[in-house]
This record gives structure tokens, sequence and C-alpha cells, in this order.
């Protein structure tokens, strides 16, 4: 049987008041009472009803956090990050796959799950400022992802042009000049292009150039897409000394086809990622990445969307988590 505040109340000889302050972490409750209620939790095994606590609250005790794509390592990493800052706060986390596709942002946005969830944390790629100024629904939502949209809502990002030229800026003090940009994605992508930039802004302030013949474009985001954009550069007789990808994905796809036509990582070819997902960290040779700060984000993301949630009155803010670049063999080589 479900152990009641009743049943601890009893075997702690307070009263059920007492029980609910400890539960609740109320600051009133003195040190002693609260250790002595707590080891009669401890012992009987005592699991607060998470959902009855909600529906008191008005709440389903469920936020969303709706991602382009659940198969990218990053986003199922992130997704986790989520979900371990959300249980937190005693929420479950609902996950929604968007395909980066409008429609299907535009219909997460727009609030049909409204009725089953408190909140939502949403990643587009393809929501224009208009499809969220127009937005009726009333459930909270957080931003993520490096567009900037004009739009009251509360955004958490990382400085995508900054680090794109921390990359950059690490393979030109590795001596590299002529640097290649994989993933400069067809389409309409604001991320892409953002990386982009700072790659471009980096070679500039060096006094390099920005060559196009060294940005090779995908249709994704995938090991293939890198694959092929590495090959097809090859093919036109251009030969980089370096590569900064889009993402690792596709800088792991890059550094096979090296391998392939026989170039040396990072000896002749050296290649920075985007991400600093688990799969680069133990190829035959791990791939040196910039590491955005995932459990920073999902922690300010989930804040955010609780502070809304709690009834706070502010301005929306645009918020940035960190970055570093982790070195590894793809451009020190090894030992």
């Amino acid at each position: 049987m479900r152990v009641s505040l009743k049943d601890v109340a009893a075997h702690a000889g307070v009263s059920i008041k007492t029980v609910s302050n400890v539960v609740n972490d109320y600051a009133h409750v003195t040190p002693g009472m609260r250790a002595r209620v707590q080891a009669s939790i401890d012992e009987l095994g005592y699991r607060p009803n998470l959902t009855a606590r909600h529906l008191r609250k008005g709440r389903t005790g469920t936020i969303a956090l709706a991602l382009p794509e659940l198969g990218n390592p990053y986003f199922a990493e992130l997704a986790t990050a989520v979900i371990d800052a959300a249980a937190e706060h005693d929420y479950t986390v609902l996950l929604d796959h968007t395909g980066g596709r409008r429609e299907r942002e535009l219909l997460v946005s727009q609030g049909f799950r409204a009725r089953v969830i408190d909140g939502l944390i949403l990643s587009p790629i393809e929501l224009e400022a208009e499809d969220l100024a127009d937005r009726a629904e009333q459930v909270p939502l957080v931003l993520l992802g490096e567009r900037r949209y004009e739009a009251p809502y509360d955004h958490i990002a990382v400085d995508n042009v900054a680090a794109a030229r921390t990359a950059v800026r690490h393979l030109c003090e590795a001596g590299r000049r002529r640097i290649a940009f994989l993933g400069a994605r067809r389409g309409h992508n604001r991320p892409a292009q953002l990386r982009l930039q700072g790659w471009r802004e980096e070679l500039a302030a060096r006094g390099l150039p920005a060559d196009d013949s060294l940005v090779g474009p995908t249709d994704g985001w995938g090991h293939a897409d890198g694959a092929a954009a590495m090959a097809a550069l090859l093919d036109t007789g251009e030969r980089p000394d370096a590569v900064f990808a889009y993402n690792d994905l596709i800088a792991i796809g890059a550094m096979r086809v090296l391998s392939e036509r026989g170039l040396r990582v990072p000896e002749q070819v050296a290649v920075v990622g985007f991400d600093d997902v688990v799969e680069g960290r133990f190829g035959a040779v791990t791939l040196t990445s910039i590491s955005p700060d995932k459990a920073a984000i999902a922690r300010m993301a989930v804040t955010s969307l609780l502070s809304r949630l709690n009834g706070e009155e502010r301005a929306a803010e645009y918020l940035e988590a960190g970055y570093a670049l982790i070195e590894r063999e793809s451009t020190r080589g090894r030992g």
C-alpha cells in the first residue's frame, strides 16, 4: 500500500501539517524537526504524490520540449539535460520532434497540446518573427537556438558567431591558412549562416581570404552530408589544410572522406567540429570541438519557463550560455 502523509506523521509523532512542511521544504521548520521527519520518510519509503501537488496548483506537472531532430546526438544530449533540470522541480518533460519544418513548428508553438502541458521549450529552425508575434496561446514559451526573434519570449542561446571565431582562431594559431567551412546549408538556415559569418570574420581579422571555393554546402546535418561536402570540395581540386564544420556529425563524415583519400588528420588537414557530442570523443581520431554548455542551456530554459509559470512579470530576456573549445587529436595530433 502507498505510504501517506498520515503514516509518516504517526511514525514521527508529529502533525500531518509538519510532515507537509518538510516535504514542501518550507524554511520555518527547525533542523531537528526536519531531520526527525526525514528519518521517518526514509524508513517508510514515502514518495510525494506529485500529480496531486500539481493539480492543486491548477497544473499538469508536464512541460514540452520541441526539438528539430531527436536523432542528432546534440539534441539527444540537450533533451537529457532538460529532463534532468526539470526533474529537480518535479516536472516531467514531453518530447516533440518538429523535423525543423515550419508547419510543425507552427503547430507546436500555437499550442496544440496546451491542455496537457504547463509550458513549452522550443528550438525553432524555420519559424519567423511574425509567427511568434501572432501567437495566441497563453502557455508560457521559452526559445532555444541561434536565431534572434523580436518576440516577447525568453531566449536561451550560445553566441555562435563568437564560438565559430574561436574555432577558426584555434586553427589559425596552429598555422593553418586554407580553412574550409563545411555545412553552409542550402536553403534558409540561420544557425549555419551565423557560424559561416564567424568563419569569415575571423579570417578577415587575420588578413586571410574567406575564399568561397572553400565553402561546402550541405542539405542536412548528418555524417553523409559531411562526407558528400568534403568529397565535392576535394573533387574540385581544392586542398584545404583545415576544416571547420557546422557540427560534429559533418566533421566526422568529412574525416572519413579525408582518410579514404589518403589525407592524414591532423598532419595534412586539421578538423574542428561543433557540439562536442560523445561520438566525437571515441573515433580513430578524436575530434576537437566547440562544446556548448548544454547543462547551463537546459537549466536556464527550465528556470525561465518556471518563473513565467509562477507569475513573474519582467521583460523578455535573451540569455547566453557559455561554450569552450575542447582540443583533441584532430588538431593537436596524438601524444
